[in-house]
C-alpha cells in the first residue's frame, strides 16, 4: 500500500477530517464531475467538435422533453414498472439538467433540477422500506437499495452543479429530507450490503462518498472509502482489491462490470479531484485501468459484450458506462487509440473535460480509428491464482473470429456453473452462444422485470452452457458455496502464432472422482476460408460416467450424419432436474461413427464434427419444457452423450459456404473437412487426425501434461510416436500468405 494511502486509512481510524487540500476545495461547486473553468472551456467549444456538440445536443433534448411536461415524482412502484422508470429518468433528467446549467448559465436547467429535488423533499421523508423488495435489500424509492444507490450518484452530480446557485434554505431542505436519509439508508441501515464485496457495494459506497464531498461530510466520504467500521474490511478501496484479478478482471464477468464501470470511475474521479493525495487513479498499479481495458477486450467484435454469468445478449461497448470510462481513462492514463476506436463506436462523450478531450483528439482525425484487439488471457481472482478467461482472435473488423473459453472463479452471486465453457463468434455472430440471463429485463409482466425463477433452474445450470455435463448434474451440484470454493485452473496459451493459437485449461474438483481438461485451438489453414476451432474435451475417472457433451447453436438444422428417430408427435423432458427439465428431447439416434452437424446462421453455414467413439448417443434438444409461463427463449442444441471411464470428445467446428435468401443463393453448404479421428489421449497428450477435401490432413498434438512452451514432447499411442515442441502442434496445416 503507497504511504500516502496508508496514512490516510490510519486517519480515517481516528478522526473524521479530510486532508487539508480537500478542505480547501470543499465549498467549492460544481467539483466532484465538471468545474467552472471546465464549463467555459466546453461553452468556448461550441462548433468545434462534432462528438461533444452531439453529446450537449442529446442532453439538451433530453432535458427539453422533460420540461414540456409536468415534473412527476411518483410513490414507489413495481420494479420495472412505471414509478420505477420514472425516477430512473427523474436521476438522468437531472444529472444533463445540473451538467448544461454548469456549461450554459441558463437557470432553466437550475430551477428544473431545484423543482425536482422539492417534490422529492415532500416524498423522501414519508417512504418506508419498500414494499416490494422480493426479500432484497430494500430502497425506498426503488425495489432494491442499489437503484438507490444509482440515484444518489446522478443526482449528487446535479447537486454539486446547482448547490451555489440554490438558496441556504433550500439546501438545509434537500440535505434533511432527501440527501442524508438516503445516505443514513444505504450506509447504516443497509450497512452489511455497503460493505458488501460486490457491484451493489460499489455503488452504494460511490452514492454516499459522492454526496460527502458535495456537503463537505467527511465521515461520509471516509465510510465509502473505508467501509462503515473505518478500517477497510469495506468500502471502495476494498472493492478495488478484491473484486479484480491483478491484471483487471472483473470477477462478476463484463456484463457486471460493465454496470461496475460507472461507481468505479464516478468515485475515482471524486476522489481525484477532492482528494489527489489518495492517488486513486494509480491504486493498486492502476486497476481502474486495467479494469477498463480487460472489459473492453472480452467485447465481441461487433462491440456486444459475451453474456457470460448472469448476462444480457445486448450489452455492448456503448453503454453509457463505458462511455464515462473510456473519457475519463483517456483524460488521466494518457492517449490510447484503442479509447477512441470505442469512442467512435460510442459516438457520445461525457460533459466535462474528459468528454472535451476525446472530442477535441476524434475531431483532429481524418478518419475514425479501429479498435484492435487482439488474442489476451486474462488471470481471474484478487490474488491472479484462480484460473482465468482465454480468448482467441483472427481476423479484424467486424467480420473477425474469436474463440473464448471460461476457467476462473464462479463470480459469486451471478456466477454460473459453467467452468471450461466455450463460445464462438464468427460472420458477425455469436454462432456457438451463452444462453446469458433468464431475465426479461424491466419487462414488469414477466415477473417484476426481475430475475425469473428459471434463471436458476435452467440459465446458472451447466446443461445450458457447452460444457460437459457428468451424470446430468450440474457442477458442484448446483451448490454456489461449494463453486466459490474451487476455480478452474490455467494450464497453458499460446497465441504467438497467428494461424495456429491455443488454450489449455482443468477443472478437476467439480465432479468427484472426475477430472476434466479442455484444449482449444484456432487454425488458419489456406485451403479453408473462415478459421477453424479444434476442441479436446478430455475426461479422466476411475469409475463410469455418463458424459454429455452440449453444442447450442440458433439457426436451423441443415444435416446431420446421425439417424435419428424424431419426436414428432409427444415431447418429453430429456431429464428431470439441473436444467435437463427444460429440454424438451426433439431426436435422438445412436452411432458408432463419425457425429457431425451442419446448420445455418446469418449468411454462413457451421458444421461440428466429432470423433467417433462405439456407442455414442445424439440427442437434439430444444429449450422449452417445463416452462408454463413462456419465459425461456426457445433455441436448439446437441447433446453428445457417452458412458465410459475415460473419454475424449474430439471436435471440429468449420464456418463453410455463403446464404443469401433475397439473392436465393447458397454456396458450399457441405464442409470441407470430412473426418476426425482420435488417435489417442491420456495424461500426457492427446493426439488428433483431421482429414478434409484437397488432400486435408493436419496432425494435431497437445500436451495434457506439464506445460512448457519451449520443450520437446512426445507421446505413442498403436505403435506411433509423435513429436513435437511447445505445448501443441499441427503438422500439416498450410499457413495463409
Amino acid at each position: 500500500m503507497p504511504v500516502s494511502i496508508r496514512r490516510l486509512v490510519l486517519g480515517a481510524m481516528t478522526a473524521a477530517a479530510l486532508p487539508a487540500a480537500a478542505s480547501a476545495q470543499q465549498n467549492q461547486h460544481p467539483s466532484i464531475f465538471i468545474t467552472r473553468q471546465e464549463a467555459t472551456e466546453i461553452r468556448a467549444s461550441a462548433g468545434k467538435y462534432p462528438l461533444l456538440d452531439r453529446s450537449i445536443a442529446a442532453a439538451r433534448a433530453m432535458v427539453a422533453r422533460a420540461m414540456a411536461n409536468p415534473t412527476d415524482v411518483p410513490q414507489p412502484g413495481e420494479a420495472g414498472g412505471y414509478a420505477h422508470e420514472r425516477h430512473k429518468q427523474n436521476y438522468r433528467e437531472m444529472q444533463a439538467a445540473g451538467l448544461l446549467f454548469a456549461i450554459t448559465g441558463d437557470e432553466k436547467y437550475a430551477r428544473f433540477v431545484r423543482d425536482m429535488l422539492e417534490k422529492y423533499a415532500v416524498l423522501y421523508p414519508t417512504l418506508g422500506a419498500h414494499p416490494l423488495n422480493k426479500n432484497q435489500s430494500a430502497g425506498k424509492l426503488f425495489h432494491q437499495s442499489l437503484n438507490d444507490a444509482t440515484w444518489l450518484v446522478a443526482t449528487s452530480i446535479a447537486y454539486d452543479c446547482i448547490h451555489d446557485w440554490l438558496k441556504p434554505a433550500e439546501r438545509a431542505r434537500f440535505e434533511k429530507n432527501v440527501f442524508r436519509p438516503m445516505a443514513e439508508w444505504l450506509s447504516t441501515e443497509h450497512a452489511q450490503e455497503f460493505d458488501r464485496i460486490h457491484n451493489h457495494g460499489t455503488w452504494a459506497a460511490a452514492s454516499v462518498g459522492m454526496l460527502g464531498y458535495v456537503i463537505g461530510d467527511t465521515s461520509y466520504v471516509n465510510r465509502a472509502l473505508y467501509g462503515t467500521k473505518r478500517d477497510k474490511t469495506g468500502g471502495f478501496l476494498r472493492q478495488l482489491d478484491l473484486l479484480f484479478s491483478p491484471d483487471g478482471y472483473y470477477m462478476e464477468g463484463p456484463y457486471y462490470i460493465r454496470y461496475a464501470l460507472m461507481p468505479f470511475f464516478y468515485f475515482a474521479e471524486a476522489v481525484e479531484r477532492k482528494q489527489p493525495s489518495v492517488g486513486i487513479y494509480a491504486y493498486r498499479d492502476s486497476i481502474l485501468k486495467k479494469g477498463l481495458y480487460s472489459a473492453v477486450q472480452t467485447a465481441y467484435p461487433n462491440g456486444i459484450f459475451p453474456p457470460i454469468n448472469d448476462a444480457s445478449r445486448t450489452m455492448a461497448v456503448d453503454a453509457p458506462e463505458v462511455t464515462l470510462a473510456v473519457d475519463l481513462a483517456y483524460r488521466r492514463y494518457g492517449a490510447n487509440q484503442n479509447l477512441l476506436g470505442i469512442a467512435n463506436l460510442q459516438n457520445a462523450v461525457v460533459l466535462n473535460g474528459a468528454g472535451l478531450g476525446v472530442a477535441r483528439a476524434m475531431a483532429a482525425r481524418s478518419t475514425p480509428p479501429a479498435v484492435g484487439f487482439g488474442s489476451v488471457e486474462f488471470t481471474d481472482g484478487h490474488d491472479g491464482q484462480r484460473g482465468g478467461l482465454g480468448i482467441l482472435r483472427s481476423g479484424t473488423g467486424r467480420d473477425a473470429s474469436m474463440l473464448l473459453m471460461k476457467y476462473g472463479v464462479h463470480g459469486q452471486g451471478h456466477g454460473h456453473f459453467d467452468k471450461l465453457h466455450f463460445t464462438f463468434f464468427d460472420g458477425g455472430r455469436e454462432v456457438v452462444p451463452d444462453y446469458g440471463f433468464s431475465r426479461w429485463i424491466n419487462i414488469e409482466p414477466k415477473f417484476g422485470g426481475r430475475y425469473l425463477p428459471e434463471n436458476d433452474t435452467y440459465a446458472m445450470q451447466t446443461v445450458a452452457h457447452n460444457t460437459v455435463v457428468v451424470d446430468q448434474t450440474t457442477q458442484a451440484a448446483g451448490k454456489e458455496s461449494a463453486s466459490e470454493a474451487a476455480w478452474g485452473e490455467r494450464h497453458w496459451f499460446d497465441a504467438r502464432n497467428p494461424n495456429a493459437q491455443g488454450m489449455s485449461a482443468r477443472a478437476d474438483k467439480f465432479y468427484p472422482g472426475v477430472g476434466m481438461q479442455r484444449t482449444m485451438l484456432l487454425l488458419r489453414d489456406a485451403r479453408l476460408p473462415y478459421p477453424v476451432v479444434v476442441d479436446l474435451y478430455r475426461l479422466a475417472s476411475g469409475a463410469e460416467h455418463t458424459y454429455d457433451y452440449p453444442v447450442h447453436f440458433r439457426g436451423p438444422l441443415i444435416a446431420t450424419s446421425v439417424k435419428y428417430q424424431a419426436n414428432t408427435t409427444r415431447l418429453e423432458p430429456v431429464g428431470q432436474k439441473f436444467g435437463y427439465e427444460h429440454l424438451w428431447k426433439e431426436a435422438s439416434g445412436t452411432s458408432d461413427s463419425t457425429v457431425r452437424l451442419t446448420w445455418l446462421d446469418g449468411s454462413r453455414y457451421y458444421t461440428i464434427t466429432t470423433a467417433a467413439a462405439p456407442g455414442t448417443e445424439v440427442l437434439f434438444a430444444r429449450t422449452g419444457a417445463a416452462d408454463p409461463n413462456f419465459n425461456l427463449i426457445a433455441e436448439p442444441l446437441m447433446l453428445v452423450r457417452r458412458r465410459a471411464a475415460d473419454h475424449t470428445f474430439a471436435s471440429v467446428i468449420e464456418p463453410h459456404g455463403y446464404f443469401n435468401e433475397a439473392q436465393e443463393r447458397s454456396e458450399q453448404a457441405r464442409p470441407r473437412i470430412q473426418q476426425v479421428r482420435l488417435v489417442g489421449s491420456d495424461a500426457q497428450a492427446t493426439v488428433v487426425e483431421v482429414t478434409g477435401e484437397g488432400g486435408l490432413r493436419w496432425t494435431v498434438m497437445a500436451t495434457n501434461g506439464a506445460a512448457n512452451a519451449t520443450a520437446q514432447h512426445s507421446a505413442t499411442f498403436g505403435g506411433r510416436t509423435y513429436t513435437w515442441t511447445g505445448n501443441f502442434a499441427v503438422e500439416g496445416l498450410q499457413a495463409p500468405r
